[in-house]
């Protein structure tokens, strides 16, 4: 039996293109993945505490948990327990559904597209 997810939820276990658009334009998902970039490997607090010294951004970490969430449901992160923590890693891999859905034209391409 499927179980309808709501929320905030539904968007991280849609998949596709269109969800992984929708959860890149959060810009505190965005800062949280900026911070990954910038050192991988970071606990729940340790991301709380850059999102507020470097962007400003103080959610609770409860919000931030939720941004987690949505960025692993769409494969931008996996996330590793090692004791009491859990360390959250950057998964750039998916973004490549984007390039796969909106190919680049190469000028011949273009062009073969204007003629009549």
């Amino acid at each position: 039996m499927a179980r309808l997810l709501t929320g905030k939820c539904s968007l991280a276990f849609n998949g596709g293109v269109d969800s992984l658009l929708k959860a890149l334009a959060d810009p505190t998902r965005a800062a949280i993945l900026d911070e990954l970039v910038d050192r991988d490997g970071q606990t729940l607090f340790e991301i709380c505490a850059r999102l507020a010294n470097k962007h400003g951004i103080t959610p609770t970490r409860q919000a931030v948990s939720q941004h987690l969430a949505v960025l692993e449901g769409v494969g931008l992160l996996r996330s590793e327990r090692a004791g009491r923590y859990k360390f959250h890693f950057i998964d750039t891999s998916p973004l490549q559904e984007i390039s796969r859905r909106w190919p680049q034209q190469t000028p011949e391409s273009s062009s073969e597209r204007t003629k009549p």
